[in-house]
This record gives C-alpha cells, structure tokens and sequence, in this order.
C-alpha cells in the first residue's frame, strides 16, 4: 500500500469539501478526476462580465486622471516584477 505524499507548497491541502468528493468517488470505485468537468453557466458570466463592465466605467469617471495614471504605473509595476529574466 502506497503513502500518503504530505501537501506541498505547491499541493495544497483539501478542504472539507474536496475531501467528501475524493472519499465518495474513491468508495465507489471512479476516480475523482474522471468526473466531469465544471461548466459555468452562460448567463451568469454575462451577468458577471456587464457588471464589471459596468463597474469599470464608473470607476473611471470618479477617479482623476492623475491617479488613473498611478494606478495604471502601479499595475505595470506588478506585470514586470512576475517576469523573470
């Protein structure tokens, strides 16, 4: 009988959900991966989308452009400090 791997920094460890799923696929035979995959439902991504949308302009024309500016500067900032050499 295998052992169990202790989680990684890069495992992370199951909540109390993902473990009942794991514990029922894996009594009934099935692997937890051979389930099928989550589908998102359409009108609520275009619900979700029009209101960040939405969101966003708004958030536009409260803020100046000047802080439109650090906060774009900022955002860059974070995208090149990701990027390794």
């Amino acid at each position: 009988m295998a052992t169990k791997k202790k989680p990684t920094k890069h495992q992370p460890r199951m909540d109390f959900n993902e473990a009942a799923f794991a514990a029922i696929y894996g009594r009934s035979g099935a692997d937890a991966e051979d389930a099928a995959p989550r589908r998102k439902n359409p009108q609520a991504v275009q619900l979700g989308r029009r209101g960040g949308i939405a969101s966003a302009k708004g958030r536009n024309e409260r803020v100046s452009p000047e802080r439109r500016r650090e906060i774009a500067a900022a955002a860059a900032r974070a995208r090149w400090a990701k990027r390794k050499p």
